[in-house]
């Protein structure tokens, strides 16, 4: 299955469409390599646009190239970290919550439960509207809510507790990727911490 029937599938018949994904083989670089590469790299170019060229360069010229830059590569390195290693994480912990330990089966969880949020990011062609796209990722919790007992297996008294500390391991995953990637890079691009902030409070 191609990634945009996949994306279309798992949005608008997501009961269906996990059960679909549980019949099928599931290979953790595969996923990534054909589903979540292509949706960061998206992503990734319509923040840079959205940044470099619609929103700023009229007004902050060459810091809005090098803002754009690395919310680039915030999403498209941040973004294949924050999913293998949420992935390696939600893997580990099956066990605790009767739930089968497979790799390929946590990243099908992951990487098809990301895909609201990664077709919200499309709307950081324009910034300013990049927070309603980030509002598209919280659809993705009822989808690891539905994916858990097809891919991990997961008993039906243990399904809310695993999402539970799947969506914490999330959010800690990202929150420290973030800050680590924050802290190496902005320096790197010269663009400080005041100046981000300033720019994000004038978008």
């Amino acid at each position: 299955m191609n990634l945009v029937d996949r994306a279309k599938n798992i949005i608008i018949t997501p009961k269906k469409e996990w059960a679909v994904i549980a019949s099928e083989e599931p290979n953790a670089n595969a996923i990534y390599t054909g589903y979540v590469l292509p949706f960061l790299v998206i992503d990734a170019i319509a923040a840079f646009i959205g940044h470099a060229f619609i929103w700023g360069a009229g007004h902050y010229g060459d810091f809005a190239i090098r803002w754009g830059i690395y919310n680039a590569m915030l999403i498209l390195v941040g973004g294949s970290l924050g999913v293998w290693l949420t992935s390696m994480i939600v893997n580990a912990l099956a066990p605790s919550f009767g739930s089968e330990k497979n790799m390929g089966r946590a990243m099908q969880l992951v990487a098809y439960s990301y895909t609201p949020a990664w077709v919200g990011g499309l709307l950081m062609i324009f910034p300013p509207l990049g927070l309603i796209g980030s509002l598209f990722g919280f659809y993705g919790l009822y989808l690891i809510y539905l994916g858990l007992p097809h891919t991990m297996k997961t008993p039906a008294d243990k399904v809310v507790t695993y999402m539970v500390i799947a969506i914490l391991v999330l959010i800690g995953v990202y929150i420290v990727v973030g800050m680590i990637f924050a802290a190496i890079f902005l320096g790197i691009f010269g663009l400080g911490v005041a100046s981000a902030v300033n720019w994000k409070m004038n978008m």
